[in-house]
């Protein structure tokens, strides 16, 4: 495993996280049981970020799902490897009827917040997100109120998603940002949110911010590395430049996906989602599999 500086946190961790999302969203979610090994496992493989959110649940009443599963895999382990983890939070969606809406309000943002500490069952969060913005909600609010949260020392540090650059500008200018996650792979190199997800002008354009969190110091976190769950499965297709190289280094299409993505920074992390074991062994692996500058140039031309 390989490790780099999440921004200017101060803070070292794995290039390949867990997005443990897929732990806890659908009714097809492995059980409890399994889903703490599942990270453990992630654990021994040596990843040290973990991706979370309040609203990775199957719906509002279950509101909190995965960090509560978070909180009980960590209370597990022993204090020395529970200091090595970092496990990042966002506050700002939520599930209703399994849908998705949002909730950028300063009191929602606080009370998510504080329920937050106690599912993970911390005194302060390492990293947490505005998850999206709420166009209901001047972003200078929402924002307000992470500081004010950074300020009272219930979170570390504070991070956005599925921002724009000017966006990530703003928010700047009210709080240390130290990151940004963005959806970013193979299929979506804007990077940008996933296509067809909104109607057209009603998400901010994210191009730009994977190079513009290089120059302003922040970590570059992509989320769906693989284009999303729908879409993982048709990676690496007969004849693609993926299935070749993969074919060529004896390593898996998603290895390759994951290296192509580490490459474009020294600031770029990547959360896979894994519900199980091999799937995030495999993923882990990725962070020693260095791509020639041919095979990266065959990538980016595909």
């Amino acid at each position: 495993m390989k490790y780099r500086p999440f921004g200017s946190t101060g803070l070292e961790v794995s290039v390949i996280g867990l997005g443990a999302m897929p732990l806890s969203l659908t009714p097809a979610r492995p059980s409890e049981d399994d889903a703490i090994a599942v990270v453990h496992h992630a654990i021994d493989c040596g990843i040290t970020l973990i991706d979370t959110a309040d609203s990775y649940c199957i719906d509002t009443t279950e509101a909190g799902h995965n960090e509560r599963l978070l909180g009980k895999a960590m209370a597990q382990l022993p204090a020395g490897t529970r200091a090595r983890v970092v496990i990042a939070t966002k506050g700002g969606l939520l599930r209703p009827e399994s849908r998705w809406a949002r909730n950028g309000r300063p009191e929602h943002l606080r009370a998510v917040c504080e329920q937050s500490l106690k599912n993970l069952g911390v005194e302060r969060i390492a990293i947490y997100y505005y998850h999206r913005i709420d166009p209901q909600v001047p972003l200078a609010d929402s924002i307000g109120e992470l500081a004010r949260l950074h300020e009272e020392g219930k979170i570390a540090h504070a991070a956005v998603s599925n921002h724009s650059v000017a966006q990530i500008d703003a928010a700047r200018s009210l709080v240390a940002v130290v990151g940004v996650q963005n959806e970013y792979s193979l299929r979506h190199r804007l990077p940008g949110w996933q296509v067809g997800a909104a109607p057209p002008g009603t998400e901010p354009d994210t191009t730009g911010t994977l190079a513009a969190s290089a120059k302003r110091g922040m970590a570059f976190v992509a989320w769906a590395p693989f284009a999303g769950t729908g879409q993982a499965k048709a990676l690496g297709g007969p004849g693609s430049a993926v299935a070749r190289i993969a074919g060529d280094l004896h390593v898996s299409p998603y290895q390759v996906a994951l290296a192509w993505l580490l490459s474009k920074g020294e600031h770029v992390f990547a959360i896979p989602g894994a519900s199980r074991k091999t799937t995030i062994e495999d993923s882990a692996k990725a962070a020693d599999l260095t791509l020639t500058d041919e095979q990266i140039a065959e990538l980016d031309r595909e």
